[in-house]
């Protein structure tokens, strides 16, 4: 019997895959793939001939450290939030909802049809009813792609998607038409809202009483995914699809309630929005907090309360691009950061489900 010789050939690379996850590396992705994402608009914003460290400094002061931008800051994160707390549902049970924007106008929509028809209402009565129709209508959006998905196997990625689209165009169809206010000088944008069809304000601030509905059902979302059966199921289904099959849990079922509950609160987050915000329906309300809520949700791993902290800080780096377009940068970096953001985020997970092994071959 021959035996193995200890000369050197060459080296080799290999991944393999971890038995366990290590929260260590959990934790630790986030914050890297944002400070990659730094360190990307940091090049960028020098070669545009800015000081990388003086545009985030005065990023960070306006969004967080003055009182109208982390007013302003609060007021963007209630729609990533919502929105964000949908997506993580989903997520968290492996369907890739990519359509809450869609979910957002739908929600949008809903509320504006009930406001609009409902001139003279009281406010206890019009606001649960936008909150409720919104609600709805974001949860009857998702549901079209969630039947497919569980009955046939369709991709509920490419169909969340592309409803994306047609809420957007059915939203700019009623503006642009049916619904445009007559007497807004040829503006695509419908009756102004009664003041009963307002969300309120919170202690005379700019904050409104979209904050409350936010906090409390991010709240809601840890209690159920954590301290019921069915919250169980769904982390379950998430982490071992083959293990809840073997455990009699009703994957089909399952899938049909996630995507609804996951859609009606990007719909809660398009009431939020056209009731507090702009009191009347109209074109590109939404600057992409659909789309925003996938890098909230992937951020902060699909844990609700880590959603409200993590929507706070893409909302401050939103409010903090206006202070970039004053210094003379476009807000296009802004969206270039989220999407870097997102990148690495993608890109470093692969670290938490393999390990990179580096060694010296060994040759006869």
């Amino acid at each position: 019997m021959g035996s193995k010789g200890g000369a050197s050939g060459g080296w080799v690379i290999r991944w393999e895959k971890r038995l366990t996850t290590s929260s260590q590396i959990n934790v630790a992705i986030p914050f890297i793939s944002i400070g990659l994402a730094l360190l990307v608009g940091a090049a960028v914003i020098l070669f545009l001939g800015f000081n990388p460290l003086n545009v985030y400094r005065s990023m960070f002061a306006h969004a967080f450290f003055s009182r109208f931008g982390l007013m302003d800051t609060a007021v963007k994160a209630i729609p990533l939030m919502l929105a964000g707390l949908g997506v993580a549902l989903a997520f968290r049970m492996l369907l890739w909802n990519i359509g809450a924007e869609g979910q957002i106008y739908m929600g949008a929509y809903a509320a504006s049809g009930v406001a609009l028809s409902m001139p003279g209402a009281p406010s206890y009565i019009v606001l649960p009813a936008m909150l409720v129709a919104g609600m709805a209508a974001g949860a009857f959006w998702a549901l079209l792609a969630a039947v497919p998905r569980a009955y046939f196997g369709a991709n509920e990625t490419i169909i969340t998607l592309l409803l994306n689209y047609i809420a957007i165009f059915w939203v700019d169809h009623l503006v642009f038409g049916p619904w445009r206010d007559p007497g807004a000088l040829g503006f695509p944008i419908t009756r102004a809202f009664s003041m009963a069809a307002r969300l309120p304000s919170i202690g005379g601030t700019r904050i409104h009483l979209g904050l409350v509905i936010a906090l409390a059902l991010a709240l809601l979302l840890y209690f159920v995914l954590y301290h019921s059966r069915w919250g169980y199921e769904v982390r379950v289904i998430g982490e071992s699809p083959g293990a809840a099959r073997y455990a009699g849990m009703d994957i089909r079922r399952n899938i049909l309630l996630v995507m609804m509950i996951s859609g009606g609160l990007a719909g809660i987050a398009g009431m939020t929005e056209i009731s507090a915000i702009h009191a009347r329906l109209q074109p590109a309300f939404s600057p992409g907090y659909g789309y925003t809520a996938i890098i909230v949700a992937s951020l902060a791993q699909m844990h609700p309360g880590y959603v409200v902290l993590v929507s706070f800080l893409l909302a401050g780096l939103l409010v903090g691009g206006f202070s970039m377009q004053i210094a003379g940068l476009p807000l296009a970096v802004v969206s270039m950061l989220q999407g870097a953001i997102l990148f690495f985020l993608l890109g470093s997970g692969i670290f938490a489900r393999y390990r990179l092994i580096v060694r010296r071959k060994e040759v006869d």
